[in-house]
């Protein structure tokens, strides 16, 4: 749970390169393109450009190297040749990296093209949602500190938060110790040591926080087909709060500490 000096050495590695792919799709176009061709844009890029192995291919069983979800699909969307992003759509890319045996995870909702102004306010404040959370990370705080900020910001402004999926620790193996809740109460939960790394990443709703899984398994969707938007990073904490191992360049006027 807690890594050594030596291996956040090999995380931050794994960090930065992560955050190169999300630059890369920062530089497309994605209207028209299918989330088949962004998968394996990605592939391409983590494998050849990057020298480095997309984490998610094989695991669970699992073919593709992202997850791919429009509009009202909450996480887990699989790739396919027929899903073209259209002009207006919100859609989330949620991408894991391993090099040197370590793996970082992240996350970005992109908004594509006129996209309608109540889903811009939907996924600038799952963005906000996410660094609130990361926000309350250093040693010494809570789980509950992360999970109620995260929370109570989306509460405020009109959204709900999916409660089936969470935060996780990561590091040699894609999930490990602790899961980290997008809802808590402070004080409450783990207590964080320096060194921990995991991941922050809330799912944030329209409407309803109920979510429902489709046919294949894999794809979760709202249950009453409003948006959902989502933002993950892999963060470690330090000495003096916490240190964002896959924070992309577009953020650096945003990072927490």
């Amino acid at each position: 749970m807690v890594k050594t000096p030596d291996e956040l050495a090999l995380l931050r590695v794994s960090g930065r390169l992560l955050a190169s792919v999300f630059e890369m799709l920062d530089r497309q176009s994605l209207a028209g393109m299918s989330t088949l061709q962004v998968n394996d844009l990605v592939d391409r890029f983590i494998t050849d450009d990057l020298a480095a192995r997309p984490a998610s291919r094989g695991q669970y069983g699992y073919e593709h190297v992202l997850n791919c979800s429009i509009n009202h699909v909450v996480c887990h969307g699989v790739p396919c040749a027929d899903d073209i992003i259209g002009d207006g759509n919100i859609v989330n890319f949620d991408i894991t990296l391993e090099k040197n045996g370590f793996i970082a995870d992240s996350s970005k909702t992109y908004l594509v093209g006129d996209v309608p102004p109540a889903a811009r306010r939907l996924v600038r404040i799952a963005q906000e949602a996410m660094w609130k959370g990361i926000r309350q990370v250093g040693p010494g705080a809570r789980l509950g500190d992360i999970g109620h900020a995260i929370e109570k910001h989306a509460k405020k402004n009109g959204f709900s938060i999916v409660r089936e999926y969470c935060g996780h620790g990561i590091g040699r193996q894609m999930h490990e110790d602790p899961q980290v809740l997008n809802f808590g109460r402070p004080g409450n939960g783990m207590k964080l040591l320096e060194g921990m790394v995991f991941t922050i990443e809330p799912m944030v709703n329209q409407g309803s926080r109920k979510v429902a899984t489709e046919e294949d398994g894999w794809t979760v969707v709202t249950d009453d087909g409003k948006l959902s938007a989502q933002f993950e990073h892999t963060v470690a904490v330090t000495r003096r709060g916490v240190e964002v191992l896959t924070l992309r360049g577009d953020e650096k006027a945003t990072r927490a500490r």
